[in-house]
């Protein structure tokens, strides 16, 4: 197979154009988020988050409401539970976390377990990323629109509410508000992501570009425009390598995702693991030749 036919097959396939475009439009999204989160240290309330709104979703199913308004509600009542737990007793934030998300996520499982459907449920914990449909695409494209909105617009309080909330607070903004309106695009976003990847792997979609992008610069700004071109690299990438290898499309992308961190993790200049020796080793040539 030639190059040309490598990237020209699969979009002869409506159904693999409408996987890409979701894809790209959820991995540019993610991203964005995710040096927000990887900034603040929110890498267990994104987990958190993105677990807990399962049942929200399967409620809203049930009741014919939109996916997005019982993620929001879930996903709120998952922060709530958290700070509640948290603050009545000797439990610590990470325990609390892990106790509010896991049982949320639960009685998720158990939802779609029992909840009659002419549709398979499974998909919004697995993902469903072939079988999008044009209105599921256009859902995905509002919602991503909404939350693209939110960020630009809020960037400015959203990075001084992430670098320095007394700061923050000082200077007239609420820091209770921005980390509420951060919380629900985060909600938001993992509804986006459903559709993808499903429940189980947003995670890695809302921490992995961020993380990524965090060990190639220094600059905030600059972390905005990395981690989305690597994520949306990465993920079709990964929709290729599942057309022709045959294997599960929302796993494949999150793996590219995994294996390009890691190649950052090692390689990258400054913050690499072997770049940073690489780096010593010419110091000190550079050092014993002056000597």
């Amino acid at each position: 197979m030639s190059p040309a036919e490598f990237l020209i097959e699969p979009l002869s396939y409506e159904f693999m154009t409408r996987a890409l475009i979701t894809c790209v439009i959820t991995a540019v999204v993610c991203a964005v988020l995710s040096c927000w989160l990887v900034l603040i240290g929110w890498s267990l309330m994104g987990d958190a988050v993105s677990h807990a709104v399962l049942p929200g979703v399967v409620l809203a199913y049930i009741v014919g409401a939109p996916f997005a308004v019982g993620a929001v509600i879930f996903g709120f009542l998952a922060v709530g539970l958290i700070g509640v737990v948290r603050s009545t007793s000797r439990v610590k934030e990470d325990a609390a976390i892990g106790i509010v998300f896991t049982t949320l996520f639960s009685f998720g499982l158990v939802l779609v377990s029992v909840t009659p459907s002419q549709t398979d449920l499974n998909h919004i914990i697995f993902g469903n990323l072939l079988g999008v449909s044009r209105s599921e695409l256009l859902q995905v494209a509002i919602l991503a629109a909404i939350v693209l909105a939110a960020l630009v617009l809020k960037r400015r309080d959203f990075t001084l509410y992430a670098f320095d909330p007394t700061h923050a607070h000082a200077l007239g903004l609420r820091p209770r508000t921005l980390g509420a309106l951060l919380l629900a695009l985060l909600a938001l976003t993992s509804v986006l992501a459903l559709q993808a990847v499903g429940v189980i792997l947003v995670v890695a979609m809302l921490i992995i570009p961020g993380a990524t992008a965090y060990l190639l610069t220094d600059r905030f700004g600059r972390m905005l425009l990395i981690a989305p071109t690597v994520s949306a690299t990465s993920s079709v990438a990964g929709l290729y390598l599942s057309y022709h290898l045959d294997t599960a499309p929302g796993a494949m992308v999150v793996l590219v995702q995994g294996a390009v961190f890691t190649l950052v993790y090692l390689f990258a200049p400054r913050q690499g693991v072997i770049g940073k020796r690489i780096n010593a080793s010419r110091r000190r040539t550079a050092l014993s030749a002056k000597a």
